[in-house]
């Protein structure tokens, strides 16, 4: 679930936090200090996830004088780069919340969740999560947010178009052909750009019935089913000028959430966060499960981010209590109802779906665990999502080959694939 700032939050260049994290440990008091490098999950300056994290920071530090929790957040453009960045030069932070664990799994750079977290912590993790977060049956990844995707509508400029909220690829091109007739200036935000454009991918291959993965868990980026599907997209949205002003492949999730805040998108595929966006702006809207190609979609998007915590420092004691306190009821449901996210444990999941203030949590949480989340057992993933974010928007080009695109990403996932298993 990746969000829209683009500058770093932290006040540093990277080459002075690489050596800040080198510095990393004991101090000239014997206290250890904790550095922890987290998303950014605001979607504008005033409610930026470093002020989530400076207030637990300071309550947990008030209980904790020995320790000192060093968060610095970036954009999720940054984030992932930025730790990968850092692991490179041998100086990876003790913790880091981003979009994948597995390839550091895999380079036994991380602690175990059982090595870190209380029997009763570990435990409430929701089970579908927990399950994504292991590597050969072992968990090393810690879910830290989840959501689910569904079709959010203007139902003002619906109700003037004279339209209903489709349930078929044909009848949201319909839908979108209608809205630009009346002026809407983006029918339907394809957003391919590089911020999430693995999120909008795996929405629209799963409504085609095809998705990253077959069912036996094998790479099939370029089935037959996702080469219809982007073809389709290619010929029905994007050349019919569908899909707005700005190039997909050059539009972020965010701006369209934000055009859509504005009232100048019709229709597009969304999280629960765009539902405060929207109606702070006074935006009437409705959601719908994604439109299938002969019918509603059978398969959902599930999406989880991670927290890890790599070896390399040592403090695994101080990282356990600060991740059991992270992870404790009340943190949950802070950070989850602060940024209109779903829940990652069960004592938290409960608590929201009987509170009436998250009731309209409640299609997204009734998703969750029938989502189908993103490969990221797999070692290669990072990898491939890195790449599906750079090149996926040339299949919505008058000129682009979905065949061709998809092809050199099934490529790319099976050297990656080859690579894991070589080293």
């Amino acid at each position: 679930m990746q969000r829209r700032r683009t500058a770093m939050i932290a006040m540093m260049s990277a080459l002075g936090l690489a050596a800040g994290l080198g510095g990393c440990g004991v101090g000239d008091s014997g206290d250890v200090t904790l550095t922890l490098i987290a998303a950014d999950y605001g979607d504008n300056e005033a409610n930026g996830s470093e002020e989530y994290w400076a207030d637990l920071v300071q309550r947990y530090e008030a209980d904790h004088p020995d320790v000192t929790v060093d968060v610095r957040v970036y954009s999720w453009n940054d984030v992932d780069r930025e730790v990968k960045a850092l692991v490179d030069a041998g100086t990876p932070p003790d913790l880091a919340q981003i979009g994948a664990y597995a390839d550091y799994a895999d380079q036994d750079l991380l602690y175990r969740a059982g090595d870190l977290l209380s029997i009763p912590v570990q435990a409430d993790f929701a089970d579908q999560l927990a399950i994504a977060g292991q590597v050969h049956g072992v968990q090393y990844g810690m879910p830290f947010a989840a959501s689910t995707r569904l079709l959010f509508y203007n139902k003002t400029l619906f109700e003037q178009a004279g339209i209903t909220a489709p349930s078929t690829w044909e009848e949201l091109a319909e839908n979108a052909r209608q809205l630009k007739d009346e002026g809407v200036s983006t029918p339907y935000a394809l957003p391919l750009g590089a911020e999430e454009a693995q999120a909008e991918t795996l929405q629209w291959l799963l409504s085609g019935g095809g998705g990253y993965v077959d069912t036996n868990g094998s790479y099939a980026i370029d089935s037959t089913e996702n080469v219809e599907t982007f073809t389709w997209l290619r010929d029905e949205l994007v050349g019919e000028g569908l899909t707005g002003p700005v190039p997909p492949g050059e539009l972020n999730r965010a701006d369209a959430f934000e055009a859509f805040a504005a009232g100048e998108v019709g229709m597009l595929n969304g999280h629960p966060s765009l539902m405060k966006m929207a109606t702070d702006r006074g935006v009437e809207f409705g959601m719908v499960p994604m439109p299938g190609a002969d019918g509603e979609s059978e398969a959902i998007m599930g999406v989880a981010d991670w927290m890890m915590a790599f070896k390399e420092n040592g403090h695994r004691d101080q990282i356990g209590e600060f991740l059991n306190f992270v992870y404790s009821e009340r943190n949950v449901l802070d950070f989850s109802r602060r940024y209109d996210l779903l829940p990652v444990t069960d004592s938290a999941s409960e608590v929201m779906t009987a509170a009436e203030e998250d009731a309209d949590l409640k299609p997204f949480l009734d998703e969750l665990p029938l989502s189908e989340l993103y490969p990221v057992s797999r070692t290669s993933w990072a990898t491939v999502s890195a790449e599906v974010k750079k090149t996926i928007g040339t299949t919505a080009t008058p000129d682009g080959s979905p065949s061709v695109v998809l092809g050199e990403l099934q490529a790319t996932a099976m050297r990656a694939e080859s690579g894991t298993a070589a080293g």
